[in-house]
């Protein structure tokens, strides 16, 4: 990716999202239609805490930190829907989740967002995916209540 396919940079990201580092698991948006959908990158590199317990020897990406990272960039998009009017969009659930392959160091992760559904006016629903060089490694929906 060249910097001309960035949408939005960190600062940007940052006003959407109320994640800082070493928690902001998402570099920059590369493709963004507010309120309907996003596209987040994030480079993965060895000097990342986790890396050094997840696996010594055989350092993976936690799921776990997939799932939070698919889940800001739906929060990016979240953030703009209609209905968020100034409130935050927080995690209330993840459905069909599915790791289909393996993040490593070196890594570019590439997470689309889409809205799928928004609920009573204070829950939006995610359909979440992230590639790894144009093969998916892990989707799930995903769910968050927007708070004041």
């Amino acid at each position: 990716m060249t910097t001309e396919n960035v949408v939005l940079q960190n600062v940007e990201i940052q006003q959407l999202l109320a994640h800082r580092y070493p928690f902001l698991l998402v570099d920059r948006v590369i493709a963004y239609e507010p309120g309907k959908r996003a596209v987040g990158l994030k480079n993965v590199t060895f000097n990342e805490p986790h890396f050094q317990g997840h696996f010594p020897g055989r350092p993976l990406m936690p799921g776990v930190l997939l799932i939070e990272a698919m889940a800001q960039v739906g929060g990016i998009v979240c953030a703009q829907l209609p209905e968020a009017n100034g409130r935050i969009p927080l995690l209330v659930g993840v459905e069909k989740a599915r790791f289909r392959g393996q993040v490593i160091p070196g890594d570019q992760v590439i997470i689309t967002a889409e809205d799928l559904r928004t609920r009573m006016k204070r829950f939006g629903i995610m359909q979440t995916r992230s590639e790894v060089g144009g093969k998916l490694v892990a989707q799930a929906e995903i769910m968050f209540s927007l708070v004041d």
